[in-house]
């Protein structure tokens, strides 16, 4: 029944999730509510915090369209959701909220979905700021803040009152800096979000009335009246008439201002494509972008046509993803979760260890109770959350003196793992814009020699210069043109004027005025020349008007004007794109024959081509004709022209940092929507691909024609003549290919991702599906881009650094200040550092649990504990100090070729951890023995004296001595304070390790001067007691001989501890036995030691009776 109920929702997205129906049972709810009753409410927080639980406890199983509840999956990760099912009494229709998203059930498809057409709510991204009570709540009711309550009651009924304040004062910094952040949060993405997004909007009505209206009030369908001095978009909307240029940087990170046309064919009605958001972006005005101009008729305003409102817009997609990201999910958090277990278990053991000994002395039930849940609180420590993030919360900070910015802190340690980084080309390898490094002109179906410029008298009335100056989407705005950096250094090298007709104007005319291009004077003859039938007719005054523009589509790689020079009655056709398409769209005999061979030329050296065309229309397309006709019709029969050659320099940094990155053994990848043969030479020229690697490239091809889909093979033009060692070699592919392998053969893809190099000409979301690919190979993924369509791959990589500062790079993890991919090394030496700062906090959260752990154990067996005092000197004056400073060792200043571990279950942390647990049980253990082997031993008593101190006391000092009810003054928990205190402090020292990941820690200032004071402070109550510290510290007075052994316990602790951690496991075992392919196989080596220590009444007894033995 379970198989033939599940729905998917939202089925081959990226939130995909399974939906399981239930309805509500009386007698379960009962049950459960007598449980929480019995259980003090603790039923009810577990419920909480499994939500699957809850369901499942409360409801039985039933069909979709009888729930009353439903409980999602995502079937990508292992999140689990419940929503309530909310009624809609006016229209009986059954929906849940998931995500700000509204899913309806649907009857004819018998499932839920996104039925924006029935119901569209208020135009509005409403990012609501929850209360401070909200926020309070929510995080007071995490599972370690209800430990840490219960941890506190425990000790407050066992008197511990010092140490409970403490652990209350942390928890409620933790708390309150934990909210005042989180609130920050919300309140900057509800200001961002705000901002402008409640506009007064004019819409037109059934009878051409114009009503204003609240933007927050705005429908799909709705048309909207663009105001001529522009306004920030408050929905997703198609153009119908009219132009807008547009400042798109709060989506694409790009702020060139975007030139937006209404949708073709809309007046004649023409086509039956339907709308479509990708392929119709130059005809969507997107939400939350700026129209800084708009451009209209007398009769006919600009008008636009809502089709997205509130989370459906694309902002709101973007505020979705920031609002609910994916999470993270990297092998060092499943291990701590495992690890937690492990001492959880070890806490269980020592909680049954300790009431079967209290119950076998007769304690009473009170403190047995007491002191068996207090072993529970030992062996987990509060404070290791804390912990844990220090190391990341300096590695953020050290990022950002560098010029890294992070949103997701968690990431940082994740990029400690990246073996291959992704990297966009223009603006991120090489430089964003580019120079003009030449023309090569066509005439009679040839190519002339190339030219430095088209700067010249004799070219100025040719049609290559007038298809350079007319085919572009530059506008003035403020006086200044702007535009595509590429439209704007072509029509720069032309020494051209542009005009545009002011508002005045416009309104004069029935129709748009065009924009106007002329040359400038000096560059005219001064008299009338003749000119070929290629030239154009000189008239007194020589000004080309752009009658309709066809922007530049992605998908088609070209872009068209139709133009017309003053004076003439047929119009021009000027198109310009990249030059493989353009040549198809030319007449065969205006192509030049080698023009295969030239292009390559220009391409495999690096340079960006751009190809130019030109057509004479015919005479009886008028004005209104051409504003209606499709750009097929315009874009066809063409006369090739020539080509535009452009360079776009390496950046400086480039070559020197990929050098680093292939040292460290990084894999690094090109990821591009520019040409295969411009990125394959841009790849070999910054040495991503070395001068004796062979590229080759994969050409796939889609089913067609009854043929099946498949992959053809070709050595790049470097390598056809002589293919380099069979081991050294590259794959290169498109988009297309890439595409079609995808869809075709995808078990081929992933053997192609492991050798692919070069990725060009690849879509946005091909770049995202590559980041995908990659990672489903067992990579950890970097993506370095600059904004510009590189959003959805920087947030799906393991770590995406923006080098864009603007409003897109929040959805990237990390923006980089720096423009250039000097911070991609950066990231990594700080991402590295701060993994191996996070293994070194929890390993030795771990030890100090475990140490602490074994002190109390043994003095359990003489009814005996820690006192108040002793565990807040432990806690506060050694670990918090201890553990907060050894997280601040900056990042090694050199990428080494090794990794650091992915996870703690793996060889040599185990290892490390596992001895050093030994070697602490061991002298913890002689140390308890051998004291009660000492001549001068004697069961403590207020009036014992073993340090000749007899003159000095007197029988009314003795009489006002308080009895010791908890048995903390003896010679056992003295020594034990002693050694402990040490081991603490020893294994912080060998645990906190520098070089090749961290710089060493003599240069850790803080920590140095904290380890040293704080042996001093122990060294000197060691050998020079002070009276008013041992009665704090609740330590007795003994012998000064025994004083010695103890530090000679200690010395020898700390030898063995440095010697098997320094040379046994950094220099035999890391190197000769573990290796990283071996990691994640000592899980079961882990629990079955780990059982083993944990069973004091085994393990510790057996070594108790043979030292006892072998002292007697």
């Amino acid at each position: 029944m379970e198989k033939e109920d599940l729905k998917l929702l939202n089925k081959g997205e990226e939130e995909e999730m399974e939906l399981h129906g239930y309805r509500l049972c009386r007698w379960r709810l009962a049950l459960v509510g007598f449980g929480v009753l019995c259980t003090g409410g603790f039923l009810l927080l577990l419920l909480y915090w499994m939500p699957e639980w809850c369901v499942k406890s409360t409801c039985t199983r039933t069909t979709a369209r009888d729930a009353e509840v439903v409980l999602l999956r995502s079937t990508v990760r292992s999140n689990i959701y419940v929503r309530f099912r909310l009624m809609l009494c006016q229209l009986f229709i059954r929906y849940f909220t998931f995500h700000s998203t509204k899913y309806y059930w649907n009857h004819e498809l018998q499932n839920f979905q996104v039925l924006m057409k029935l119901f569209f709510g208020v135009n509005e991204i409403a990012v609501k700021v929850p209360s401070v009570f909200k926020l309070l709540i929510k995080e007071v009711l995490n599972p370690f803040y209800i430990f840490q309550l219960f941890s506190v009651i425990l000790w407050s009924a066992d008197e511990y009152y010092y140490y409970a304040v403490a652990i209350v004062f942390m928890s409620v910094v933790s708390i309150a800096t934990s909210l005042y952040t989180i609130k920050k949060q919300y309140i900057m993405l509800h200001d961002m979000v705000t901002a402008h997004s409640i506009v007064r909007v004019s819409v037109c009505r059934t009878n051409k009335d114009i009503e204003e209206i609240l933007s927050t009030d705005l429908v799909p369908g709705d048309v909207m009246v663009i105001p001529n001095n522009g306004t920030i978009m408050p929905c997703d909307a198609v153009l119908v008439s009219g132009t807008c240029i547009v400042n798109e940087s709060m989506l694409t990170g790009e702020s060139v201002p975007v030139t937006k046309t209404n949708l073709p064919n809309s007046v004649e009605g023409e086509g039956d494509d339907a709308y479509n958001t990708e392929e119709h972006k130059r005809h969507t005005l997107f939400c939350g972008t700026n129209v800084i101009q708009t451009r209209f008729y007398t009769d006919e305003l600009v008008k636009a046509v809502v089709v997205r409102t509130g989370f459906s817009t694309a902002k709101g997609q973007l505020v979705r993803s920031i609002l609910y990201p994916k999470p993270t999910d990297f092998k060092l958090y499943r291990d701590a979760y495992l690890f937690l277990l492990c001492l959880v278990a070890v806490a269980g053991i020592g909680f049954i260890y300790s009431i079967v000994l209290s119950i076998i002395n007769k304690v009473p039930a009170k403190t047995i109770i007491i002191e068996s849940l207090d072993i529970i609180t030992i062996t987990v420590p509060p404070a290791l959350p804390a912990a844990m993030t220090a190391g990341i919360v300096y590695a953020q900070r050290r990022l950002k003196q560098s010029g890294i910015f992070c949103i997701s802190p968690q990431r940082i340690n994740i990029c400690g793992q990246i073996n291959l980084f992704c990297f966009d080309k223009t603006g991120t390898l090489t430089e964003d814009g580019l120079d003009l490094w030449g023309v090569q002109r066509v005439e009679n179906s040839s190519f002339h020699l190339s030219e430095e410029n088209a700067y010249k008298e004799n070219l100025v009335k040719s049609q290559f210069v007038a298809c350079m100056a007319t085919c572009h989407s530059l506008t003035k705005i403020e006086g200044q043109l702007s535009g595509d950096p590429l439209d704007l250094k072509m029509f720069e090298a032309t020494g051209w004027i542009l005009e545009e007709a002011t508002e005045e104007e416009t309104s004069l005319h029935n129709r748009i005025m065009p924009t106007v291009v002329r040359p400038p004077k000096q560059l005219l003859p001064p008299e009338p020349a003749s000119s070929s039938e290629r030239d154009m007719v000189h008239t007194s005054a020589y000004e080309i008007g752009i009658v309709r523009q066809f922007p530049f589509s992605s998908a088609l790689q070209r872009m068209s004007v139709v133009a017309r020079l003053l004076g003439e009655k047929r119009m021009d056709a000027y198109m310009k794109g990249a030059p493989e398409v353009v040549a198809s769209l030319c007449k065969n005999e205006t192509v030049p024959e080698d023009f295969a061979e030239v292009l390559e030329d220009y391409t495999k050296q690096g340079f960006r081509v751009i190809a130019l065309a030109h057509r004479r229309l015919e005479s009886k397309l008028s004005w209104h004709k051409v504003q209606n006709i499709s750009r097929d019709h315009i874009e066809t029969n063409m006369e090739f022209l020539g080509l535009i050659i452009m360079q776009n320099k390496l950046k400086n940094e480039t070559p020197g940092i990929l050098q680093d990155l292939h040292r460290a053994n990084i894999r690094t990848v090109m990821v591009t929507g520019d040409n295969m043969l411009t990125a394959i030479s841009v790849a070999r020229d910054c040495g991503m691909i070395p001068p004796d690697d062979t590229v080759i490239i994969a050409d796939a091809h889609p089913p067609q024609y009854g043929q099946p889909a498949r992959i053809t093979w070709r050595y790049d033009v470097c390598d056809a003549d002589e293919p380099k060692s069979k081991e050294q070699y590259h794959f290169a592919m498109n988009g297309k290919s890439f595409a079609t392998i995808l869809e075709h053969f995808p078990d081929m893809l992933q053997k192609l991702v492991l050798r692919g190099t070069v990725f060009a000409r690849m879509a946005p979301d091909q770049k995202t599906q590559l980041i995908e690919a990659l990672q489903g190979v067992d990579y950890y993924v970097g993506m370095c881009g600059d904004g510009a369509n590189d959003c959805g791959a920087l947030k799906r990589a393991h770590g995406g650094i923006s080098l864009s500062e603007l409003e897109a790079s929040v959805a990237s993890p990390f923006t980089s200040r720096t423009p250039n991919i000097s911070c991609v090394p950066n990231l990594i030496r700080e991402g590295r550092a701060a993994l191996i700062t996070s293994f070194c906090v929890f390993k030795f959260m771990a030890l100090y649990s475990i140490i602490q752990y074994i002190s109390v154990t043994l003095l359990y067996s003489i009814l005996s504990n820690l006192g108040d005092l002793q565990f807040l000197f432990i806690d506060i004056a050694i670990i918090l100090i201890i553990v907060f400073t050894m997280s601040l060792n900056p990042a090694w200043k050199d990428l080494v070729p090794r990794r650091p571990p992915s996870g703690l279950i793996s060889g040599p942390l185990l290892f490390s951890v596992l001895t050093q647990i030994l070697i602490c049980l061991g002298f913890q253990i002689i140390t308890f023995v051998w004291v009660q082997k000492q001549a001068w031993y004697t069961v403590w008593k207020p009036f014992t004296d073993v340090c000749n101190h007899s003159s000095q006391l007197n029988v009314s000092e003795l009489n006002n001595t308080e009895l010791d009810e908890h048995n903390i003054q003896n010679f056992e928990n003295t020594s034990l304070f002693y050694v402990s205190s040490f081991q603490y402090l020893i294994v912080a020292v060998v645990f906190s390790k520098g070089k090749p990941f961290r710089q060493p820690s003599y240069k850790n200032w803080p920590f140095v001067l904290s380890t040293v004071g704080l042996y001093i402070f122990l060294l000197f109550i060691l050998f020079h007691p002070v009276e008013s510290i041992d009665e704090t510290l609740e330590i007795v007075c003994v012998p000064f001989e025994w004083r010695v052994k103890l530090f000679l316990i200690i010395l020898i602790n700390a030898a063995v501890s440095v010697m098997v951690e320094t040379f046994i496991l950094d220099i035999v075992l890391w190197k000769l036995v573990f290796s990283r392919d071996k990691q994640g196989n000592f899980a079961p080596l882990f629990f079955l030691v780990c059982g083993v220590l944990s069973v004091p009444t085994s393990f510790s007894s057996l070594l108790m009776y043979l030292l006892s033995k072998a002292c007697m």
